[in-house]
């Protein structure tokens, strides 16, 4: 057994359990131990959990907003395996209450399932509980439970379990009406959400073992059945629940689809099916680590958290927070793209094509903001959830000397989103050679996008040149900035994108160009001309000739230069906000995040290495590292740049942010932030495959500059690249690329210096 921070443990590196409950970590728990498979995420909480303990199962694809004063977020959907225990008519309070009681609590990532073991101590006797559950991954509209209890003595008690519709929710109560009914032995609630009228069915089947008198007991908003249980010493009782949940937002008639699924399939059925989707899932995923049982949890929780955050089933974003928290309503940020995404691309490829789809689905949402704000083509939305109108407002955090508003411009001024996706589309395009895909969807979004940076760069007719003035690029303690270098260079590689795929499209497709030019409105000039011109004469700051420093922004170096722990001495109250307009960031060359760093993280080879140390050497002493972003950029990087042991501590910053709690900022400014952090989850992949493993592929090429921490004597991970699998294992001094031999054709590789082509079931070393 291994032990690790916080009184968790891992036998095998798959699986994490705390066994010591501690009531001031529930909120973090909850959230660690949820299940889920994108369409649901049912927080890790105790089944007799109500909702004063964050109790939530949250659902995809269900935004509601109560009143226009508050925001639109995902429902929080009636809880359909709530269960309690009653003796002498008192529910028991089953919180270990004695650290050497015997507890356990958490995760089986190989299967994506959720265990609990306690002793429950009664007047008569002790109640021995083992609880497990999980979110079906082969079909997502099901959750199961199994709740065994063994007695050691004879023990009269009372289980009540059923539908619990009464919600903790961040922005108020989301159904407008809640209907239960008994249909076919099964519990159904309905309800029907306050501004959209989206219908969410419920179906809850209940199978005891042994014969029991059952009674249905109604309460507020909470419909439960009642079995009175009399276990001799040694016997066990078995109560297993397979859940179904819809919504009218999926199909026609949710009831009838949630009552089908809810009658057909058994617990162990659903267990089998689950585990045998998981199994697939890893295969595609799983990264193995030799020689050090901590990096492998760490590494493997936070794939998990990853993947079950994205949504499989349809083209819908990946929430900031996943589907543990309503936090951040659920929405998309260029996290997505940058962060989420690429662990797909590599890995999954129709995962990320899917969640592209998304950002071409919602392309006229992007086209409303770019046109409410003065502007032509699609400029995507800070935070975007299914239309892909902007969902949070510009006040949201609040000055906490003062108890007044903070005006922020996130929303309007945040402009590098739309070309970080368009970079994501064609890494997609590159990984997978899709071209269909560029052809249906990432075109259009490509020149929408082309349209916009061209309507809101500003010409300098002094200098013959265009720039980007009033924005923020991800560091967001600065804003109302000029030339920001990661917003200028993304734009500088999305216009040259845009080109490049009118030319391919002229080239090959000029029928379907033509239909899409109609279809936007884009004339040949607006290529030719603006988009040229904007590629041409675009501001792209330079490294200085001596120090080989990028200004992050214009005037960035003329900030007060102060160290963040002087700095930090200077708030007037802990928990406010560093940046715009008044914070303590604004004047200083203090970072929230990486932003230069980032740049480089995305483009590796756009300078020497040195220039890209120099630069990492400067900034990273300077950022604060307040959002759960920075920590895999700056590992990724340091790996790049040979700073080692910096890169395996930052390996450890960013994948124990939420397991061990580690950095988080429950609150900021105000705002209340919990939930998983799911970028910091796909920048924990990047940083094993392009950092340590050291994986950038180009033109066509796998490329490897490897570099393993000292502790490790192996590392092995799948890779999928233009529609071929990869095997890669890399120790201290070797690094084996495997080919399958289903593999269609031979791909280039470089490791190091040395050029191989690679057939189907060959081996490079």
């Amino acid at each position: 057994m291994k032990s690790l921070k916080n009184n968790l443990y891992t036998e095998t590196g798959w699986e994490v359990f705390e066994n010591h409950f501690n009531e001031d970590h529930i909120i973090t728990t909850g959230s660690n131990f949820l299940i889920g498979n994108g369409y649901l995420g049912y927080r890790g909480t105790f089944a007799e959990w109500e909702a004063d303990r964050y109790t939530a199962c949250i659902a995809a694809d269900t935004y509601d907003q109560v009143a226009p004063e508050l925001r639109k977020e995902l429902c929080n959907v009636p809880n359909a395996l709530f269960t309690r225990l009653a003796v002498n008519g008192e529910t028991l309070d089953m919180r270990p209450r004695d650290e050497q009681a015997e507890y356990k609590r958490g995760l089986v990532l190989r299967d994506g399932r959720y265990l609990r073991e306690q002793a429950i101590p009664t007047e008569q006797g002790t109640l021995h509980l083992k609880v497990e559950k999980f979110a079906s991954m082969a079909n997502v509209h099901l959750i199961a439970m199994r709740y065994t209890l063994r007695a050691d003595a004879d023990i009269q008690f009372t289980i009540e379990t059923g539908i619990d519709g009464r919600l903790w929710s961040l922005q108020g109560e989301h159904f407008r009406t809640s209907e239960s009914s008994v249909e076919d032995d099964l519990l159904v609630m309905e309800n029907i959400t306050v501004e959209e009228g989206i219908k969410v069915v419920i179906a809850e089947n209940t199978l005891l073992s042994g014969e029991y008198p059952e009674e249905i007991v109604e309460e507020e908003k909470r419909t439960l059945r009642r079995f009175d249980i009399t276990l001799s010493a040694g016997e066990i009782l078995t109560l297993e629940k397979t859940v179904a949940t819809y919504h009218s937002n999926d199909l026609a008639e949710p009831r009838k689809a949630a009552i089908e699924l809810a009658k057909s399939e058994s617990y162990e059925n659903a267990k089998i099916s689950n585990a045998a989707a998981w199994d697939e899932i890893w295969s595609q995923s799983d990264i193995e680590i030799d020689g050090d049982l901590e990096a492998q949890l760490l590494t493997r929780f936070n794939l998990y958290h990853n993947i079950i955050a994205t949504p499989r089933h349809a083209p819908l974003p990946i929430g900031a927070r996943g589907l543990a928290t309503q936090v951040y309503q659920g929405a998309a940020f260029w996290d997505q793209e940058i962060f989420n995404l690429p662990m797909f691309t590599y890995t999954q490829p129709e995962i990320a094509k899917n969640i592209l789809r998304y950002r071409h689905e919602t392309i006229d949402g992007a086209r409303g903001k770019a046109k409410r704000l003065g502007f032509q083509g699609a400029f995507y939305a800070w935070t975007s959830g299914k239309t892909g109108k902007e969902l949070f407002p510009d006040f949201f955090f609040t000055d906490l000397t003062t108890g007044r508003k903070v005006r922020n411009h996130f929303n309007d001024w945040q402009i590098h989103v739309s070309p970080d996706i368009v970079y994501a589309l064609w890494q997609y395009y590159e990984a997978s050679g899709d071209w269909d895909f560029i052809i249906e969807h990432g075109a259009e979004i490509a020149f929408e996008v082309a349209q916009f940076l061209v309507s809101r760069a500003c010409y300098r007719k002094d200098t013959d040149h265009y720039e980007f003035h009033r924005l923020l690029g991800p560091d967001e303690y600065h804003e109302n900035v000029d030339n920001n270098a990661y917003n200028n260079y993304l734009a500088y590689f999305a216009i040259d994108i845009a080109l490049t795929i009118f030319r391919e499209m002229e080239d090959k497709n000029k029928d379907k160009q033509d239909k899409l030019m109609r279809k936007i409105g884009l004339e040949r000039d607006d290529v030719l001309f603006g988009w040229a011109d904007l590629h041409a004469k675009l501001v792209l700051p330079e490294p200085h000739a001596t120090s080989g420093l990028l200004e992050q922004f214009n005037g960035f170096f003329t900030l007060e230069d102060v160290p963040l722990t002087t700095l930090r001495e200077r708030l007037i109250d802990p928990d406010e906000y560093w940046g715009y307009p008044n914070g303590i960031a604004v004047h200083a060359q203090a970072l929230k995040q990486a932003d230069v760093v980032q740049l480089f993280a995305l483009y590796p080879d756009l300078f020497s290495q040195d220039i890209i140390r120099a630069n990492f050497d400067y900034y990273e002493p300077r950022t604060e590292h307040g959002s759960s972003l920075s920590p895999s950029a700056h590992g990724l990087v340091a790996s790049m740049v040979g700073y080692h042991e910096k890169a395996y501590e930052y390996f450890l910053e960013a994948s124990t942010i939420d397991l061990y709690n580690m950095s988080r900022k429950v609150l900021s400014g105000g705002e209340f932030l919990g939930g998983i952090h799911t970028a910091a989850c796909g920048g924990v992949w990047q940083m094993l495959i392009f950092g340590f493993a050291g994986f950038h592929p180009k033109d066509g090429m796998l490329r490897f500059t490897p570099t393993l921490p000292k502790a490790w004597t192996q590392m092995r991970f799948p890779l999928t690249f233009q529609q071929n699998q990869f095997s890669i294992t890399l120790t201290a001094n070797t690094l084996e690329v495997e080919a399958a031999t289903e593999n269609t054709k031979a791909i280039p590789v470089q490791v190091g210096d040395e050029e191989h082509s690679l057939a189907s079931g060959e081996t490079v070393i």
